[in-house]
């Protein structure tokens, strides 16, 4: 599935997402919250999708939301602010595990997209900048939030507050991104990941997922343990994993 905004294309049991403005730099617009919108409906929808990689065309993964839709809020019409939102939390709100592979700068609303992914791989050219700061604008979606717990209250304010912007390999030791590609090797490397779940159950890949993103919201062990307890008794009756547990008894049990 592709359309003139968002190109989509199959990698065994992953999809590749391209936000494809990029002689607009991926600000999200209407259109464009709208066509990501619709591809994460039809990629759910597709039992053989397990993984999603999400990037931008162009020199920029995405440099947030336009300047009239700013100009607007200081007009009092905040809820197109609102429509921007509904860009990144819907790939928050994901049940598929999504891979940013952050192509170039991400900025404001394109920074709160990369946080609403559940791994960020980055390129070189990758830059990572709240601008809020600079623009005398409160932070908002949930910025804070989501980058308190990806690197710390910390590195958080500096970033936010300070307005302190970071490149690739600053974005990696600030714990923001797992690792760092030349330009030319990212979306393969993000693919790569993203392909470890070929094969996999799409009912068990949603629910390791859901469990992996609740533990830092889960408030006690003893919760955590409960529903890790369940899921796992769920896992042990599934089809696909009595197929594994039988092809590892009879690897075991061949003579070396």
């Amino acid at each position: 599935m592709s359309n003139e905004l968002v190109l989509m294309q199959r990698h065994g049991n992953a999809a590749l997402l391209t936000l494809n403005q990029g002689a607009r730099r991926n600000v999200l617009s209407a259109a464009l919250v709208d066509a990501v919108g619709e591809a994460y409906d039809a990629l759910e929808a597709d039992p053989e999708v397990n993984a999603v990689v999400l990037t931008g065309a162009g020199p920029a993964f995405c440099a947030g939301a336009e300047l009239s839709v700013l100009r607007a809020a200081a007009d009092g019409k905040f809820d197109l602010v609102r429509k921007v939102y509904d860009g990144f939390l819907r790939v928050l709100r994901s049940p598929l595990p999504t891979i940013a592979a952050v192509n170039g700068p991400a900025v404001g609303a394109g920074f709160n997209l990369t946080l609403a992914c559940d791994v960020r791989l980055a390129g070189r050219s990758a830059v990572f900048d709240t601008r809020f700061a600079k623009l005398r604008l409160h932070p908002g979606g949930g910025h804070a939030w989501l980058l308190a717990r990806a690197v710390g209250e910390q590195r958080a304010m500096l970033a936010t507050a300070f307005g302190e912007v970071w490149d690739a390999e600053q974005a990696k030791s600030a714990g923001l991104v797992a690792s760092v590609h030349d330009d030319d090797r990212l979306v393969e490397a993000a693919l790569a990941i993203a392909r470890r779940m070929d094969g996999q159950e799409p009912a068990f890949v949603r629910r390791v997922v859901d469990t992996v993103r609740r533990a830092l919201t889960t408030e006690t062990h003893d919760a955590a343990l409960a529903h890790e307890t369940e899921a796992q008794a769920w896992s042990t009756t599934r089809p696909t994993f009595l197929e594994g547990l039988a092809a590892m008894e009879r690897k075991i049990s061949r003579p070396h």
